[in-house]
């Protein structure tokens, strides 16, 4: 038997919109690294980047289950003595939630260089309205 591997011309990479709104932020996270990564293709290959554009709309209506609100930080560090920065889930969900939804996903994407390529594709907008309109994306719906 013989591999057909395809060129990145012939990948043929779409565009897909999700709408988070109502939605547990780990389930949109996990379909939306999925889609981006690509292995709901049949081309998939590990060394290329065969998946789609993704669009998340509504971020600021997703939701996180337990006592995430509180207890869950997101912790950054200037590297300077006393550079800890920490920002509860709570707070992060109120002045910025398209970071939340970000950060959730670049963390599910492989740890190299085509993963910062596949987290390029990524589009978050907390209301509805975004300006990729005209690529025309399928909706997909979070299971």
């Amino acid at each position: 038997m013989k591999t057909t591997i395809l060129k990145d011309t012939e990948l043929g990479q779409g565009w897909v919109e999700i709408d988070a709104s109502g939605q547990i932020l780990g389930k949109v996270a996990t379909l939306a690294a999925s889609l981006l990564i690509g292995k709901d293709k049949v081309a998939f290959t590990r060394h290329q980047d065969c998946g789609d554009f993704v669009i998340i709309t509504n971020a600021a209506g997703v939701r996180v289950t337990g006592k995430k609100l509180l207890d869950k930080f997101w912790h950054r560090h200037s590297t300077h003595p006393g550079g800890l920065r920490s920002v509860s889930y709570a707070d992060l969900l109120e002045k910025r939630p398209e970071k939340l939804v970000e950060l959730a996903i670049k963390r599910m994407l492989p740890k190299n260089h085509l993963g910062r390529k596949m987290f390029t594709k990524l589009k978050v907008y907390s209301d509805d309205q975004h300006p990729h309109s005209a690529q025309q994306p399928k909706k997909v719906e979070v299971k």
